[in-house]
């Protein structure tokens, strides 16, 4: 007796362990289906405050092209005073989101990533002109850091809902490989744009990338589910990006 009623308080004790527990999204429990994603095409304005003054910082204009087994995204970014334009490019599974490949190329570095088994490719530092190959097991799912912004508009948010999300991020300099993204908050809320009010979810985000010092604030049409905005506050700063198309 003595040992079944041990063996019951394990089975118990587990039970009521994981009660409560969230399940951390990846692309093997992907909650969005394939008729959220469609191809388009928009500009944001990116800016900075401070106090009651804008500073312009450029111009980002991203594209995503769905073609039925995987989605493109491009994104150029064109600096003030910059002589190069910064394109980041990411190939993700259509049904599962699942990351196939991402790169990213600017004045400073430029960075390529394969996925498959392994994660491989090349990291190249322009201004110490010093290139590093990459090649990274990670035994579990995850997103690809640069799309899981995207992966955010699409999925079935609502009042008061929050998750966790697995992503992959490169930096050598600091912590490399899975880490999570977690939105805090969504709430119900209007925006003014362009002279029209809009329903939309706003959604607060943090990530390990910067070790969740900085928040993002998503403001997503609640009918298109089209970013209109989105705040980035760290160190005391607000960076915005609005959608101007």
């Amino acid at each position: 007796m003595k040992s079944i009623l041990y063996i019951l308080s394990l089975i118990l004790a587990a039970t009521f362990q994981g009660i409560g527990q969230e399940t951390v999204l990846t692309p093997k429990n992907n909650p969005v289906g394939p008729k959220m994603v469609e191809s388009e095409s928009y500009k944001m304005a990116w800016y900075m405050l401070n106090g009651d003054q804008r500073m312009d910082i450029g111009l980002v204009q991203t594209e995503i092209q769905e073609n039925g087994s995987e989605i493109v995204i491009l994104t150029t970014v064109d600096m003030q005073g910059a002589p190069t334009t910064w394109v980041d490019s990411t190939i993700v599974e259509a049904k599962s989101f699942k990351p196939i490949y991402h790169a990213s190329y600017n004045p400073q570095r430029d960075m390529v990533l394969q996925f498959s088994k392994e994660v491989t490719g090349y990291y190249l530092d322009k201004a110490s002109n010093t290139k590093k190959e990459i090649s990274e097991e990670v035994d579990e799912p995850f997103f690809d850091s640069n799309f899981y912004p995207q992966l955010i508009r699409w999925l079935p948010l609502k009042v008061g809902y929050s998750t966790t999300i697995a992503i992959f991020d490169y930096n050598p300099k600091s912590e490399i490989g899975v880490m999570t993204a977690t939105i805090k908050n969504t709430e119900q809320t209007s925006l003014m744009l362009d002279g029209t009010k809009k329903r939309v979810w706003k959604v607060t985000v943090t990530d390990d990338i910067s070790k969740n010092t900085a928040v993002s604030t998503y403001y997503i049409d609640q009918d298109s589910r089209k970013v209109l905005k989105q705040e980035i506050e760290v160190s005391g700063r607000k960076m915005i990006m609005e959608r101007i198309d």
